[in-house]
């Protein structure tokens, strides 16, 4: 995609032609809105927002409808819908079930409007060997429902609360980001590490390989852990992206080095216990095994059936306490630290970091990097903006992160929002497969719920599929002459890279089609395009001139989609088109029963 701040070039009387048309035809128009939080930067070139633009709120969590908060109640009420019907194998999951149970929790501007639990939460005893992997059920009176406030382990999100006691030292000037990791945990040198910083280790570029079986080569967790420490660069530090259990581990022990405290301590003292996380922690008691989710099957480690300990080998021969996993928690407790982000690092007065310091977490540190690893945006331990299982709730500052276990959280700071998805999808065992499918299900109802409003009746909105490309094609009613104008209104929210809305001509009755640069607007801000957008929009509807070639006899935009991971989708609205001779279509008059939509649906308020 080519753009520019300067307008189309077009003749004077084209100019006026095309504004002529669109007063005549739509009469005024009221300037076009993004969403509220969404702000659009003044740069040239396609809309962007950056953590400076975020607006931090200072909500309290409280149940309360959908309606409250202006989602749409019948995208909220399907999410314990869609959550249930992975509890079967599905197209889109074949073979397995997704899960053996989940909960669900979905906030916006601090009101909880979905919180629900499906599924068990223990039923299983034992797995089958390959291929079969056939889940051997406990009796169903030994079976344990799954409930709202069931405690699920957390696996790699812990991650993120290792990451925030980071911070709280970055913040108390104990630990330099770009300071090498050997000047805390001098061991850490070993492999040819001098140079990997603890900036490197929170955005996985350090260059360490991302994983070593530690439970099962080293006999002790002093072994293991001073292992892991030693561990050899596998590429350069800074040059590839590589997600690395190994990086947190390090992590971990280094924030015990420069505060002379276990892990478990900082997590509790620094995050769960301001937050008022009662249920949130390591190594859970024994008291808590009844409401714990049951994980995997791991003979193979002489464990059995995980039920109350962490799932992560590496962190159970560690002692379940680790950099990379080993917190348990509730869809109830994670709210209030999802709150608190959205807060600014602050929740009921209680503040776990700065405000300054949540922004600087949430840039894209890695951006040099994303051409050559298209997965590898992100923060300071949280990942940013992966359509593959945020969805719509996706931007370049939306954040978040999963666990292997099934579990994630996604954070939309721009509409003050986010969900929570916890499942144990490794019980009775990972090779069911990933619930990938259920964490976008999700995702997507908690953003189709944030209505995309016409401009007028009705608007067109390409509709949602994987794998395609759909159409909406305006037939001029006759040729242009001498060329001529279009304008239309556009909202458009799409995958980056990987799915794009394209609007085409056609000079010969639909039989080949051109891409045509349009001049997008909003506000007193412009850009242009060479036809084809993608990637954020802005959340705003823009207002998109084309100068049209000279006999134009049809319109096309075109909608394309890959396999997975999608934005809010494209809409289409107010199309209208003339030359010097006058209208050649008006959509939302005599010519509106002419689109001819192939794979686009009407959408009303």
């Amino acid at each position: 995609m080519t753009t520019s701040s300067r307008p189309l070039h077009r003749p004077p009387a084209l100019r006026r032609l095309a504004l002529g048309v669109a007063v005549a035809i739509l009469g005024t128009t009221a300037p076009a809105t993004g969403a509220a939080g969404a702000p659009l930067r003044d740069e040239a070139g396609p809309p962007a927002v950056t953590p400076a633009d975020i607006h931090f709120r200072h909500d309290t969590l409280r149940p309360g409808s959908a309606g409250e908060v202006g989602l749409l109640p019948a995208s909220v009420d399907r999410l314990p819908a869609d959550l249930a019907a992975y509890l079967q194998p599905t197209p889109d999951h074949p073979g397995y079930p997704a899960y053996a149970g989940a909960v669900v929790l979905a906030a916006k501007d601090g009101v909880v409007v979905q919180h629900a639990a499906v599924g068990t939460a223990v039923r299983y005893a034992a797995v089958g060997p390959p291929p079969g992997l056939v889940g051997v059920e406990l009796p169903a009176d030994q079976q344990i429902p799954m409930r709202p406030d069931t405690v699920f382990d957390l696996a790699s999100v812990s991650k993120l609360f290792t990451t925030i006691v980071t911070m709280q030292q970055v913040e108390r000037g104990r630990v330099d980001l770009d300071a090498p990791v050997a000047r805390y945990v001098p061991e850490f040198a070993a492999g040819g590490k001098e140079a990997v910083t603890v900036r490197m280790l929170l955005t996985h570029t350090s260059g360490l390989p991302a994983f070593t079986p530690l439970w099962s080569r080293y006999p002790t967790p002093a072994e293991r852990f001073a292992a892991a420490l030693a561990t050899p660069l596998a590429a350069p530090p800074g040059t590839r992206y590589v997600y690395s259990d190994l990086g947190l581990i390090a992590l971990g022990v280094l924030v015990e080095r420069v505060t002379g405290r276990p892990l478990a301590d900082l997590v509790r003292d620094g995050v769960t216990a301001p937050l008022g996380m009662t249920d949130t922690g390591y190594n859970p008691g024994p008291e808590l095994r009844s409401r714990i989710a049951a994980t995997e099957y791991q003979p193979y480690a002489g464990r059995g059936m995980v039920w109350g300990e962490v799932h992560d080998e590496n962190a159970w021969s560690l002692g379940g306490v680790a950099g990379h996993a080993g917190v348990f928690s509730t869809a109830a407790d994670l709210s209030l630290l999802c709150q608190s982000l959205l807060n600014g690092g602050e929740y009921r007065g209680r503040r776990i970091l700065r405000a300054d310091t949540v922004r600087a977490m949430l840039v894209n540190y890695n951006a040099p990097l994303e051409a050559a690893y298209p997965e590898s945006d992100r923060g300071l331990g949280f990942e940013l903006n992966k359509h593959w299982y945020m969805m719509g709730l996706s931007s370049p500052v939306a954040f978040g992160h999963t666990g292997f276990t099934g579990t994630s959280l996604v954070i939309d700071p721009l509409s003050h929002s986010f969900v929570i998805l916890l499942s144990n999808r490794v019980h009775p065992d990972r090779g069911w497969g990933s619930n990938n499918v259920a964490r976008r299900a999700v995702a997507r109802d908690l953003a189709e719920a944030m209505p995309v409003r016409p401009r007028s009746r009705e608007a067109w909105r390409a509709d949602p599929r994987d794998l395609a490309t759909v159409t909406l094609t305006a037939p001029l009613r006759r040729a242009a002459q001498g060329g001529g104008a279009a304008s239309f209104l556009l909202w458009y929210d799409t995958e980056p890279r990987y799915d794009s809305m394209r609007f085409e001509v056609s000079t010969d009755g639909g039989g080949t089609w051109a891409p045509a640069r349009m001049l997008l607007r909003h506000g007193d801000r412009d850009w242009t395009s060479d036809g084809t957008v993608t990637g954020y929009g802005g959340r705003a509807w823009w207002q998109v001139s084309v100068a049209l070639p000279d006999q134009a006899t049809h319109l096309r935009w075109s909608s394309s989609t890959d396999g997975s991971g999608q934005g809010r989708g494209v809409y289409v609205d107010r199309v209208v088109a003339g030359d010097r001779d006058g209208v050649l279509f008006d959509g939302e008059g005599a010519d509106a029963s002419l689109l001819v939509a192939e794979g686009w649906s009407p959408a009303r308020t």
